[in-house]
C-alpha cells in the first residue's frame, strides 16, 4: 500500500513530491519489486521530465526494474531516451543498458543489436565485452561485421564504433568478401578493395588518432593474410604500412616496420596473422563499473583487489598464469582486473590495451616489459560510477629496458601544473595530471622521480585511491634513477566527476644511506581536475 501511494506521489504536479516519491521508491525497490513494477510506465514518463535531478531518479529507478520478462520494453525506452539525454547521462546509461543486456539478453543476435544502437557512448570494457561476444558467437559475426562497416562508412567520426568495426574486419573481413553485406537478409557483394579503401580512409581522416592508426594497420596486415583478398589489393595494404614505416609515433612505426617485414617471411606469415582462438568469457568485465548496482553489479564490496595497507587479498584477485612466449595469442584478454603474483608476473593491460592484444600488440612502455602494477577491475572504464576499491599489490623493481619508449604524445608539461607529492631521503617525486574536458573523471599523471643526491636503486612505487575511485598504474621506465636522469611511471585514474583524486603513496628504494621505506597521503590536486579541469 505504502509503494502505490508513492505510486500516486508520481502524477503529482508538483516536482517536490515526484522527487521524494522517486527518491523513496529508489530505497524501497529491492523490498517489493514486483510493487514498483506496477508504476513503470509513469515511472518512464518521469524520463522526460524537464527537470534535471527528476530524470535521473527515475533513470536509476528504471535500471533496477529490468529483469528477464522485461528488458527489451525497457531497454527500448532506455535506448529511445538515449538519444535525447543529456550527454552527463550517456555514459553511465550505455554501460547500465550494455549490462542488462549481457545478463538478461534473450538470445545474442539481440545483445548485439542492443550493444549496436548504443552508439559511440560505450567504456572501453564494454566494447572489450562486446567483442569478446562475437568472437564466441560464429553464427553471427558475419552479420556483425556488416552492420558495423555499414556503420562505419556513414560515420567514421565516433572512436568506439571505429575501433570496434576495424577489428572485427581485421578477423572477419573475409566474411564480407566472400558473402556480402547483409541488409535486409538480402546480401550485397562487396570487394575487397572496398574494405581497403575504408580503412585507408580513416588513417587519413582527421578523427584518427594514434590508438586508431594502431588498430588499422594492424587490421590491414591480418586481411593482408586472407586467401579471399587479391594480390593487387596485398600490395595496395603493403604500400599503406610502408608508408607508416617512417612515423614520428614509435609505435605507429614498429608496427608498420614489423608488418610490412612480415610480406617477405611467407613461411610465417598466415601463422602469425590467423584468426585468433575466442578469448575467454568472464562472468562480466562491466559488472565493476556500472554506474548502479541496480542492473546486478556481480562484485561486492569486498571484490577489490589488495589493500596497500594490509595483507588481506580479496577472493577474486587469483593471478592468471602468465602466457607463454611462444603462445603469442593466449590469454591476450586480461581485463578481468586481479592482481599479478610474483609466479606469474604477466603484464596486464587496460580494456583498449586488452583489444589490441588479440591482434598480438607489443606493449609501448619499455622493451622488456617488467610485471605490471595492479589495476583495478574497471581498467579505464570511465569512457564508456561506485566501484570496488582499487589497490596495487607490492610490485617488483622493474628491470631497466634496453631501449626506454617515450611517452605517448601529449600536451607539452610545461603548460601543465606540476605537484611535487614527495621530496625527502634524497628522491623527488613530481606528478604531472594530464585531463580531458570532453571525459570529466579520467585523470592521467605521470609521476617522475629524480634524485637530489646519489643513485637510487630498486625504487618501488605503490599508490591506492579510495573506493570511489579506480586506478590503473603502467610500469616504471626504470626502478634504479641516476643523477641527471628522470624515470617516469603513468597512473591512470577514473573518478566521480567534482570529486577530489587522494592518493595514499608508499615508496621503497635503496639510497646512499640505506634502505628507505615511507609513506605519505597526498591531496593537493585540484577537485576541478575531475571536471576535465586544471
Amino acid at each position: 500500500m505504502a509503494i502505490n501511494i508513492l505510486g500516486k506521489f508520481l502524477s503529482n504536479r508538483d516536482n517536490n513530491i515526484r522527487y521524494v516519491a522517486l527518491n523513496t521508491l529508489n530505497k524501497v525497490v529491492a523490498m517489493d519489486t514486483n510493487a514498483v513494477q506496477r508504476h513503470r510506465n509513469i515511472i518512464l514518463d518521469c524520463l522526460r521530465d524537464g527537470d534535471i535531478s527528476i530524470r535521473r531518479r527515475a533513470l536509476e529507478l528504471s535500471y533496477a526494474l529490468i529483469n528477464e520478462s522485461n528488458v527489451r520494453v525497457l531497454t527500448r525506452e532506455l535506448l529511445a531516451f538515449l538519444e535525447v539525454a543529456d550527454n552527463e547521462f550517456k555514459l553511465g546509461m550505455t554501460t547500465q543498458i550494455s549490462l542488462a543486456a549481457e545478463r538478461f539478453a534473450p538470445n545474442k543476435r539481440w545483445h548485439i543489436d542492443t550493444v549496436l544502437r548504443a552508439g559511440n557512448y560505450v567504456r572501453e570494457e564494454v566494447l572489450s565485452s562486446f567483442i569478446r561476444l562475437v568472437c564466441h558467437t560464429p553464427e553471427l559475426q558475419a552479420y556483425t561485421t556488416s552492420k558495423l562497416y555499414t556503420a562505419l562508412k556513414e560515420d567514421i567520426s565516433q572512436e568506439s564504433l571505429t575501433l570496434a568495426t576495424v577489428w572485427l574486419l581485421g578477423e572477419f573481413g573475409e566474411s564480407l568478401i566472400q558473402g556480402g553485406l547483409v541488409d535486409e537478409e538480402t546480401p550485397k557483394p562487396i570487394q575487397d578493395s572496398d574494405i581497403i579503401e575504408l580503412q585507408e580512409s580513416i588513417l587519413q581522416s582527421p578523427y584518427a588518432n594514434a590508438l586508431i592508426r594502431q588498430f588499422v594497420l594492424t587490421s590491414l596486415a591480418k586481411l593482408s593474410s586472407r586467401p579471399a583478398v587479391s594480390e593487387p589489393q596485398k600490395q595496395r595494404i603493403f604500400n599503406i604500412l610502408n608508408g607508416f614505416a617512417t612515423s614520428t609515433e614509435l609505435e605507429i612505426q614498429q608496427r608498420a616496420v614489423e608488418f610490412a617485414s612480415l610480406f617477405s617471411l611467407a613461411d610465417i606469415r598466415s601463422g602469425v596473422l590467423e584468426v585468433m582462438p575466442p578469448p575467454e568469457i568472464k562472468a562480466t568485465v562491466i559488472g565493476t563499473v556500472s554506474e548502479k548496482r541496480s542492473v546486478g553489479s556481480t562484485r561486492t564490496d569486498k571484490d577489490s583487489l589488495l589493500d596497500l595497507m594490509g595483507d588481506e587479498v580479496a577472493p577474486a584477485s587469483a593471478a592468471p598464469p602468465a602466457p607463454s612466449n611462444t603462445d603469442l595469442l593466449a590469454d591476450l584478454f586480461g581485463g578481468g582486473g586481479a592482481a599479478p603474483t610474483p609466479a606469474a608476473p604477466a603484464p596486464q593491460k587496460n580494456s583498449i590495451q586488452d583489444i589490441l592484444g588479440l591482434f598480438d600488440s607489443t606493449p609501448t612502455t619499455t622493451a622488456t616489459p617488467p610485471p605490471a602494477p595492479a589495476t583495478n577491475g574497471g581498467g579505464l572504464g570511465g569512457i564508456f560510477d561506485s566501484a570496488p576499491s582499487a589497490s596495487p599489490a607490492p610490485v617488483a623493481p622493474a628491470p631497466k629496458p634496453a631501449a626506454p619508449a617515450p611517452p605517448p604524445a601529449q600536451a607539452p608539461a610545461q603548460n601543465r601544473p606540476t605537484f611535487v607529492a614527495y621530496d625527502n631521503n634524497g628522491l623527488k617525486i613530481i606528478l604531472v595530471p594530464q585531463v580531458l574536458p570532453s571525459k570529466p573523471g579520467m585523470v592521467q599523471i605521470q609521476a617522475r622521480f629524480e634524485t637530489t643526491s646519489g643513485p637510487l636503486s630498486g625504487v618501488t612505487f605503490q599508490v591506492a585511491v579510495p573506493r570511489t575511485q579506480q586506478l590503473q598504474m603502467l610500469p616504471m621506465s626504470s626502478s634504479d634513477v641516476n643523477p641527471g636522469n628522470v624515470e617516469t611511471q603513468v597512473l591512470k585514474i577514473l573518478a566521480p566527476p567534482g570529486s577530489q583524486v587522494k592518493l595514499r603513496i608508499r615508496i621503497a628504494f635503496t639510497g646512499p644511506g640505506g634502505s628507505i621505506q615511507d609513506q605519505i597521503d597526498f591531496a593537493g590536486f585540484p577537485a576541478s581536475m575531475t571536471n576535465g579541469v586544471l
